[in-house]
């Protein structure tokens, strides 16, 4: 004896095909299931490339990037490291009034890795260095670059950095120290000089690296790879890193935490002295006398006694930023493995959405007598010692067979049951009620007395005179 057949699921069936191929409705299935995943899978690829080039490029404007004393991959500790072990001493600040004031006991390199971080009214300050100083700005924006007074405007900007050689645009590089440092990843952001200027512009690394000469000299890198920790050791870039900051011998690197709050007029109980120059013509003013008329800014509001009192207001600063909180409540790498993730899932829908088709028959692999699937069960039950699923499924099966010949209604509960089967089984409901629904066997000896009294009660039914048939108008 052979077990029964397994259905099981199919695929679509074979649409039918005539003189001209497959049916309209298959062929517009497959015209968009091959528009749809191509789609898909360039919109998985775009995405994690943009996800990835976020992770890549660090935020100027986070706490910690390019500071001396962060070790994380954006920070530039290993950069002053490299500094003090050339003998290069290296100052720290984290306010641009003492980081100016410290300029003053001699040459030196004023490093600003985040200008966009300083107050629009403090921008102009670093466009009047003294002399025999350098200024090395890191990635200025355009507003930072007009507001310190500089001949130079951005340019085209790269998807990622590139490192390329110093005279990469065949046009010698007046820089020695980029010379030295040979290859560099120097090119994200390219600079020239501002139109209708005049200013002479030494240009490296095709533009990436631009020094503007005069009494202080300035150097503008548009990529903060030569700074950075996770950096540093590639190509040449601590090579050059280390030459534009150490030329002088002592480096001011500015390191702010966060936006520079703007500048406060007047020393606290002095003289009424201002704390330090702003921006000529920004938005505030000061004068020696406490009018607010002329100062290098011409006519302004009056700014108070000279006493600290007539500080500037917190209004002059710039507006806070629009931010949402649920963004800022996740890191940027988050947001962008929920999109991808959406994406992915977006690709599994897509693949696993096709139509099944009806259950078919097919043949068993391997033909296995129902006695020994029956005894191979059996063992199971019996070595899990599952009395009580062993009973449940002997029950079921009788059940069905009995509601099968007695043609009982399944809506029937257990008490119309035992009533309807008593009567073709000689016995009393509360019997057929125990032996059909009571409680499971405790022991092999019950289990196997209850498989005995169901069979029984199967065959004393279907031997009862009277029971229906396929027959039977009833």
């Amino acid at each position: 004896m052979t077990g029964p057949a397994t259905p099981t699921t199919a695929g679509p069936a074979p649409a039918p095909t005539g003189p001209g191929g497959p049916a309209p409705a298959v062929r517009r299935r497959r015209r968009r299931h091959r528009v749809i995943v191509p789609l898909a899978l360039a919109a998985a690829l775009i995405a994690g490339t943009i996800g990835a080039h976020a992770l890549d490029q660090p935020d100027p404007t986070e706490p910690g990037f390019l500071s001396p004393v962060a070790t994380d991959d954006d920070g530039g500790a290993r950069l002053a490291d490299a500094l003090r072990a050339r003998g290069v001493t290296v100052t720290r600040e984290t306010d641009l009034l003492p980081a100016l004031l410290g300029l003053d006991r001699g040459p030196a390199t004023l490093f600003v890795p985040a200008a966009e971080l300083l107050h629009p009214d403090t921008l102009g300050a670093l466009g009047e260095l003294p002399a025999g100083r350098r200024l090395v700005l890191v990635d200025p924006s355009r507003r930072v670059l007009e507001s310190a007074g500089l001949p130079l405007v951005p340019t085209d900007r790269r998807w990622a950095t590139r490192a390329v050689r110093p005279t990469a645009d065949g046009r010698p590089c007046a820089l020695p120290e980029a010379d030295r440092a040979g290859v560099a990843a120097a090119v994200l952001q390219r600079y020239a000089a501002a139109p209708g200027t005049a200013a002479a512009v030494d240009r490296c690394y095709a533009d990436g690296l631009v020094r503007l000469p005069g009494r202080a000299e300035v150097v503008v890198i548009g990529a903060s790879d030569p700074f950075r920790n996770d950096r540093i050791a590639e190509h040449g870039n601590e090579a050059l890193g280390t030459g534009l900051l150490g030329v002088h011998g002592r480096v001011v690197w500015l390191d702010l935490d966060g936006p520079a709050p703007a500048p406060t007029f007047g020393r606290p109980g002095g003289t009424g002295e201002p704390a330090w120059s702003p921006t000529p013509g920004g938005s505030t003013g000061y004068d020696g006398d406490g009018t607010g008329e002329g100062g290098p800014g011409g006519p302004g509001p009056a700014t108070g006694d000279g006493d600290g009192s007539g500080d500037a207001p917190d209004s002059a600063g710039p507006p806070p930023p629009d931010d949402h909180p649920l963004l800022d409540a996740f890191p940027p790498w988050f947001w962008a493995l929920l999109l991808q993730l959406a994406l992915v899932a977006l690709l599994i829908v897509l693949w696993r959405a096709r139509r099944l088709g009806p259950p078919v028959t097919e043949p068993l692999p391997v033909e296995v007598r129902s006695a020994e699937t029956v005894l191979g069960r059996a063992r199971l039950y019996q070595r899990a010692r599952a009395r009580g699923p062993a009973a449940a499924t002997l029950r079921t099966a009788a059940l069905g067979r009995l509601r099968g010949r007695l043609d009982l209604p399944a809506t029937l509960g257990p008490t119309e049951v035992a009533a309807r089967v008593a009567g073709p089984a000689g016995g009393t409901p509360e019997q057929i009620h125990e032996l059909l629904f009571g409680a499971a066997p405790q022991t092999d000896a019950e289990l196997l007395e209850l498989a005995r009294s169901l069979d029984r009660l199967t065959r004393t039914v279907a031997a009862a005179p009277g029971r229906p048939t396929e027959g039977d108008p009833r």
